[in-house]
């Protein structure tokens, strides 16, 4: 004979977890120079925000608590404050978000070239950190497996930066062809 597995009544269900992560993250969006601050060293999901006129071909769904934003891109990291500091505000290598902003941004005139991968030069990893700083604010939500929210979260949400797990007639083409024209950009010298 099996039984049913029983959940403790003071573990919360998925579905609890997404309304609290989505509670957090429609909450008033912080300054990156605050958010740095702050941000926690475990687990969780993380949202990026902007003004309608950042990006104004993207719209993204407001905030509920600050209006005058929408939200950009939806992520999730194991450590919140690792993924936000070393990858977003660094190296656009390694971070989805700023390997989208850089293609969106091509036209004025980022340049890339190529270590193991297609990267952003210095010069151009500064001034995007520097635009970010000045143009986009972050909320987040911590979470034991964000894995298991991220994925709701960006269905119900459909941020215009975010191409995985969004519904198809969700997904901006601006931002595949953005995507694409960024990995292009730069490759390994030819022999």
């Amino acid at each position: 004979m099996t039984f049913p597995e029983r959940r403790p009544a003071d573990v919360p269900t998925d579905e609890e977890r997404v309304d609290a992560a989505l509670r957090l993250l429609t909450g008033v969006p912080a300054a990156l120079d605050v958010a740095v601050k702050r941000l926690a060293r475990g687990s969780g999901v993380y949202a990026w925000w902007a003004a309608p006129s950042v990006l104004p071909d993207l719209p993204g769904p407001p905030n509920d608590s600050d209006p005058s934003r929408r939200m950009l891109y939806l992520g999730r990291a194991t450590s919140l404050r690792g993924r936000i500091l070393r990858n977003h505000l660094r190296r656009s290598g390694s971070s989805t978000l700023r390997r989208t902003l850089a293609g969106l941004l091509v036209s004025e005139g980022y340049r890339t070239t190529w270590t193991d991968r297609v990267v952003l030069i210095p010069a151009d990893e500064t001034r995007l950190t520097a635009s970010m700083h000045e143009n986009l604010r972050l909320t987040w939500a911590e979470d034991a497996e964000p894995a298991n929210i991220e994925a709701e979260l960006v269905r119900r949400l459909h941020p215009p930066l975010n191409v995985h797990g969004v519904d198809p007639e969700h997904i901006q083409a601006a931002v595949v062809a953005a995507k694409n024209a960024y990995n292009l950009s730069s490759g390994p010298a030819q022999p």
